[in-house]
């Protein structure tokens, strides 16, 4: 349980008194109470306000507003305020300020406006943080910690102090120079290092410039990779060094910080080693896909192998940032928050409770509008979904989730695939993925997104798309996965380099071509407009004769595999195109190409058939989502309805009741309402 105090979903969001009189205060209390509020989140941006100079702390506000809240039965997130410096330390510390990508010192502005390598802002950060628990650590509103907040949502730090940092962070990884040149491939265009201090950042101004796709280029993967790590763990530093300053105060008061989901700049697998509980913030767009959110609630739970995670931001309605900021439709925002909860989720949070009056986010949407009454669509929303909240209790309070199928994500993977100089920059590692997600997503079959590192023992299936880079023991524990009767995928573009990007020479897919009895000889990067085909083997069930392919297109030859589909043309025609090889109990599939979605989702139906994988509930409508969290011996289905119109959903022999309506369910046909849920209780 993320924390006892509270044994509910918990309800609530990011709420700023800070910014407001005090006559308002109490106006919002009031309308918390009437939308079932019990959660709040303080003091996220406090900082300047809490240290309006070096020697001067004033937690007045924070004092007021910490009692009146649990006077009312509200739990309080507690943030650090640590996620953008006050302006006095930017003037007095310039330490404390970024240098961007072309090497220009930052001035004072901005949120994650601070280098995580700065001595100053280590000091202060990790002083406020400690300062936050003395004062707080016996108020019996605190519920959780809250550090900083969405780290990395600046830019990276060029100055001279993570060049120090970074050199020393080198020496700890790699031990000699000798080794780091190995790793570098320094030997290319006469880069060998013979001092530690010869090593500058890939920057603008060295080994990187930002292409016309928009991506960051680079003459030498390996440093640039390196680079990346570096900063992820910088910030991860920070976290963990005012995680340890509020622990020393608060030992049984758990800590998180907000992850954005597919964020690319950090390593999400080892920043969740030093998180107490995920949580996570989901913004998806108006047409973002329902699989898309569905996969990234699932990445965030498999973070910490199935652990319940929080839910800390959404919008009520609409967002402020996006090219296109659309109101989320009657229904929605309740549908949307359920989803989440079906996947794991053990609370439902906003940002934000109030509307702020200026600056940047004063029209992303909030519980309490400008208006500042109740008497609002969005707010009569809120209040129903605190309503249903409440009545449930602790009914699904740390449910667990099961699936027999994985898929592996791995954010060093993605920084590799994504650097590379070829063989195309059409290639894109979340995108890949996705693909494979939408196609269980819609079959209605349960997925977990796992890290590299995880246990693979209790899956049946594993998914390991674009696996280019085959880190140190991966190679070994997929074989003996696949020895013991697992099944395992993966595609074109793996196996290619280990993890400092260097070629496992020997063959195409390197570590892996026992395993995929196969050899890649070569990799022809289609254009946007070409289109290959895939002709699939007489006698498959459940397949087409022929699906269109593209992207990439692996000339591969069997060493041991049988060839399931070949291509339908160009020089390469009649090669494979789709294998299978048996090794030991199991067996290791490589699909050499892109497909269309069709093949995916027809392909892994009839896998997932053939090795007794079920859909939760046979044929659901199209746009209606299905998933089970099970709580000790008892089973809770949600049946999502994504669709602008009611559906008939065929429960078969499902029974039970539906927590939300209190129907007693039968069997059978039933119709679910436009944006509508359903919690069964399972018989």
């Amino acid at each position: 349980m993320i924390n006892s105090k509270k044994s509910k979903i918990w309800y609530g969001g990011d709420y700023n008194p800070d910014q407001w009189e005090k006559e308002v205060w109490d106006e919002d209390l009031r309308m918390f109470k009437l939308s079932g509020i019990d959660v709040a989140t303080l003091n996220v941006f406090g900082w300047s306000k809490n240290q309006p100079d070096e020697d001067t702390y004033d937690f007045g506000w924070l004092d007021e507003m910490m009692d009146k809240l649990h006077a009312d039965g509200v739990g309080v997130c507690l943030a650090t305020s640590t996620a953008a410096h006050p302006a006095w330390m930017a003037r007095k510390y310039p330490d404390v300020l970024q240098v961007d990508f072309y090497g220009r010192k930052r001035k004072f502005g901005g949120r994650h406006n601070s280098c995580p390598n700065s001595p100053t802002f280590r000091k202060y950060s990790v002083r406020m943080a400690e300062k936050l628990a003395e004062r707080y650590k016996d108020h019996p509103a605190l519920l959780i910690w809250h550090i900083n907040n969405e780290y990395g949502g600046a830019g990276n730090c060029y100055c001279d102090n993570c060049e120090a940092a970074f050199r020393e962070w080198l020496k700890e990884r790699y031990g000699t120079l000798e080794a780091v040149n190995r790793a570098w491939n320094t030997g290319f265009w006469g880069h060998i290092f013979h001092s530690w201090e010869d090593i500058v950042l890939p920057s603008g101004l060295s080994e990187e410039w930002y292409g016309a796709n928009g991506r960051t280029e680079t003459n030498f993967q390996g440093i640039s990779l390196d680079y990346m790590r570096f900063h992820s763990d910088s910030l991860l530093e920070c976290y963990k060094l005012e995680y340890e300053a509020v622990k020393k105060h608060t030992p049984d008061i758990p800590v998180t910080t907000n992850l954005m989901g597919a964020f690319k700049k950090l390593d999400y697998h080892k920043w969740a080693k030093a998180l107490d509980v995920v949580s996570w913030d989901s913004y998806p767009r108006f047409d973002t896909p329902h699989s898309y959110t569905g996969m990234m609630h699932d990445l965030m739970r498999g973070l910490k192998e199935g652990q319940p995670f929080m839910l800390m931001e959404q919008t009520p309605s609409q967002q402020n940032w996006q090219p296109y900021n659309s109101l989320k439709r009657p229904g929605v925002m309740r549908l949307w928050s359920y989803q989440a909860v079906a996947r794991g989720a053990d609370t439902v949070m906003f940002f934000q409770l109030r509307r702020s009056i200026g600056a940047c986010e004063k029209y992303h949407g909030a519980v309490i509008e400008h208006v500042g009454h109740e008497h609002t669509r969005v707010f009569r929303e809120c209040a129903q979904l605190g309503a249903e909240l409440q009545k449930l209790g602790d009914t699904i309070i740390d449910a667990k989730f099961q699936a027999k199928v994985a898929i592996v994500f791995d954010w060093e993977n993605w920084w590799a695939i994504e650097m590379s100089s070829g063989p195309t920059i059409d290639l894109r590692y979340v995108d890949e993925a996705h693909k494979y997600y939408k196609a269980l997503y819609e079959l209605g079959i349960a997925a977990d997104v796992v890290s590299v590192e995880a246990d693979l023992s209790s899956y049946d299936l594993v998914i390991a798309p674009v696996m280019y880079m085959v880190k140190q023991g991966v190679a070994n524990k997929l074989e003996q996965y696949v020895q013991a009767g697992g099944s395992l995928i993966s595609t074109f573009f793996s196996g290619i380099v280990n993890e400092s990007d260097l070629v496992t020479v020997g063959g195409y897919p390197g570590e892996l071509r026992k395993l995929f009895g196969i050899w890649a000889e070569e990799i022809d990067a289609l254009l946007p407009t070409q289109r290959n085909r895939m002709i699939v083997s007489a006698g498959t069930n459940g397949m087409k004769e022929e699906y269109e392919c593209g992207l990439l297109c692996d000339l591969i030859h069997s060493e041991g595999a049988e060839v399931k589909a070949v291509y339908g043309d160009d020089f390469y025609q009649g090669m494979p195109a789709l294998t299978v090889n048996k090794f030991g109990e199991g067996e290791a599939w490589y699909l050499a190409t892109s497909p269309e979605q069709a093949f995916i989702k027809d392909w892994l139906s009839q896998l997932c058939s053939s090795r007794g994988i079920q859909p939760i509930i046979q044929n659901v409508p199209e746009g209606v989502e299905t998933t089970i969290r099970y709580k000790d011996k008892q089973q809770y289905l949600f049946v999502l309805n994504h669709n602008d119109q009611a559906v008939q959903i065929d429960l078969a022999q499902v029974t039970g009741t539906d927590l939300l309506t209190d129907r007693s369910l039968t069997g059978g046909e039933v119709e679910l309402a436009a944006h509508d849920v359903m919690i069964i209780k399972l018989s």
